[in-house]
């Protein structure tokens, strides 16, 4: 079952972050990021799951479309790159499922080991 997850994280530098995020997944991803229009794409695990990146002068929305089971994985592969990005403006990515199930979150740990 195909399911959705948005999470909408408060910045005011949502463009910044959307770009960050696009360029460093599309490491291993086809990602995109139009920079006029603030919007982008990641598109992972060749089509296992793809998200949809809008920024606003308050939020960057992010919604997530994926297999439920595979939904917490995606979930904190996206989140954990964004807070981990975003630490100094102490972003928190929230996630709600379009199944009724509870999303994940995302807070920055700074005693993580990071990739």
């Amino acid at each position: 079952m195909t399911i959705t997850s948005t999470a909408t994280v408060a910045t005011d530098r949502a463009a910044r972050y959307g770009k960050q995020l696009t360029s460093h997944l599309g490491r291993r991803s086809v990602a995109t990021w139009d920079e006029a229009g603030a919007h982008g794409t990641l598109d992972m695990s060749e089509g296992a799951a793809t998200a949809d990146l809008r920024s606003t002068a308050t939020a960057l929305v992010i919604t997530l479309t994926t297999s439920a089971d595979s939904a917490a994985t995606y979930e904190d592969v996206i989140g954990r790159h964004l807070v981990r990005f975003g630490h100094r403006d102490e972003l928190v990515v929230n996630w709600t499922r379009s199944d009724g199930t509870p999303g994940t979150t995302q807070v920055y740990d700074a005693d993580q080991t990071h990739e």
